[in-house]
């Protein structure tokens, strides 16, 4: 049974060693955590090890020329990967960068950049509802809040570089300065070779005003940059009976606070729950690295860029079924678990005292009806939402082998503190009876999968394209809700 005990000591663990970034100390002493617990079960492990080029800020500062001299400016997060200045910084004037146009004028100088609250984009681009337990469960209408607003927004940020500029600033708009505290984003990016520190609304507004008068600014960054940094990923094979198929239960093992890496506490209570048993299929616990450094640990042979993409693209003799193969039939994949919600309320964020809504991607009808029956089953403190892949998008762990065909079920809930860094490791936004029972749940999918014929598992649906159910209770989205708002969207009434 799943023990409440071993949860909440894993849990302390984790906030006790600090940020497991990817390639960092912390990461490795978690790693070695799991390792260690995996062995006491008298489980196997076997390891993937990696070499990259690792990059941790070290000292921030950033201030602006005022009329008694330089006025400090306190700084929400490092931007990860982007680049650094000498120790001493840089000093330039800055440019507040609100058109196009003033591209061409921002060589030289400290570029100042507003990043926008992500509130006018549909949900329902992003996701398209399967159902929901309870059946009044939706999310919010809009797809925003600091984890999506930084992902979109800054998509094009290599712009930036070539105009040239030294350093750049970017402010959020629209999100309580508590809500931006911390946010290590965006982590999908490649290495950027341009210094970029983040502000949020109430200490922006100081310094774009500054930037509207071109004053000069400082701003340092340094960080420790290492070659060849060791990480890895691991995974431990408890072979079944029938020797041909398995399922794979996975997560990641690296992330900036206690709850984003914390599945791998899930994974080591559903093998503790294997011990003495040979299942009927093989199980394969998979523990990858990397999903903090996508651009590095990704290889888009196996239809997507996730950090299991590598562990696929290497072991296909685990999951593809061809020749002497052996066949995954479904997936689990599990991460983010016991997120209570925390909200902007009337412009404050703060905690709702409700479970954070739990994105759920479940590949099939199947799988579907199949979570949300053991959801019914057993659940006291839940709000779950299933989804499919949509537009291309699958967030989580689960996208790769979705995109492979194999049918899954994922757990991936994206509160708005999910990519903090911060002292307590976001530890009091986080639930144990709530992760709990979200690891039974999985321990339940688990031997129900293993009753469950294989013909009835079924393949993935894939992806839906534009059309989908709504996730936020109004009206379902399409062609159809897309007229009349723009012209291309009448255009294509027109044509269709």
């Amino acid at each position: 049974m799943v023990s409440k005990e071993r949860l909440s000591s894993g849990m302390e663990e984790l906030v006790a060693i600090g940020p497991k970034l990817t390639g960092s100390e912390g990461q490795m002493r978690f790693i070695g955590y799991v390792k260690d617990r995996i062995a006491e079960m008298g489980f196997p492990v076997c390891s993937d090890p990696f070499y990259f080029d690792y990059w941790r800020d070290t000292a921030h500062e950033l201030a602006f020329e005022g009329e008694d001299g330089f006025v400090p400016v306190e700084v929400s997060s490092v931007h990860p990967y982007s680049g650094e200045t000498p120790p001493e910084g840089v000093t330039a004037p800055m440019i507040y960068l609100n058109k196009v146009d003033r591209l061409v004028k921002a060589q030289g100088r400290i570029v100042v950049f507003k990043v926008e609250d992500l509130s006018s984009v549909h949900s329902e681009l992003a996701f398209d509802r399967r159902g929901a337990y309870p059946e009044d469960t939706v999310m919010p209408a809009f797809y925003n809040g600091p984890v999506a607003t930084a992902m979109v927004k800054c998509l094009a940020e290599g712009v930036l570089k070539l105009t040239g500029c030294v350093a750049a600033v970017f402010v959020w708009d629209g999100i309580p300065d508590a809500a931006v505290e911390g946010q290590y984003m965006p982590f999908i990016q490649d290495y950027l070779g341009l210094p970029v520190l983040w502000v949020n609304a109430t200490q922006g507004a100081g310094l774009i005003a500054a930037a509207k008068e071109g004053r000069t600014a400082r701003l340092v960054l340094t960080a420790d940059k290492r070659p060849m940094t060791y990480t890895e990923s691991f995974y431990s094979i408890i072979p079944g009976s029938d020797g041909k198929e398995c399922v794979i239960i996975n997560t990641h093992t690296d992330g900036p606070n206690a709850i984003e890496e914390n599945g791998a506490l899930a994974l080591l209570e559903l093998m503790d729950g294997l011990r003495g048993v040979t299942p009927r299929r093989t199980h394969i616990f998979v523990f990858t690295t990397g999903h903090f450094r996508l651009p590095v640990f990704r290889d888009i042979r196996t239809g997507s860029f996730q950090s299991a993409s590598k562990w696929m693209a290497k072991h296909r003799n685990l999951w593809d079924g061809a020749k002497n193969h052996l066949k995954c039939v479904a997936n689990l994949a599990i991460e983010h678990l016991g997120c209570m919600e925390w909200a902007v309320v009337d412009g404050e964020y703060v905690p709702t005292g409700k479970p954070d809504v739990e994105m759920v991607y479940t590949g099939n009808a199947f799988m579907d009806r199949l979570y949300l029956d053991t959801v019914r089953e057993h659940r006291s403190v839940t709000r779950s939402i299933t989804l499919k892949g949509h537009n291309l998008l699958h967030f989580g762990e689960g996208q790769n082998f979705f995109t492979m065909g194999i049918p899954g079920i994922c757990l991936v809930p994206g509160p708005y503190y999910l990519c903090v860094e911060s002292p307590g490791m976001e530890h009091e936004k986080f639930d144990l009876e709530l992760m709990a029972q979200q690891t039974e749940t999985f321990r339940r999918l688990m031997e129900k999968l293993e009753e469950t014929p294989t013909e009835e598992l079924g393949r993935s649906e894939g992806y839906s394209i534009i059309e989908a159910r709504s996730v936020s209770g109004g009206e379902n989205f399409g062609l159809a809700h897309l007229a009349g708002k723009t012209r291309v969207a009448k255009l294509i009434k027109k044509l269709t």
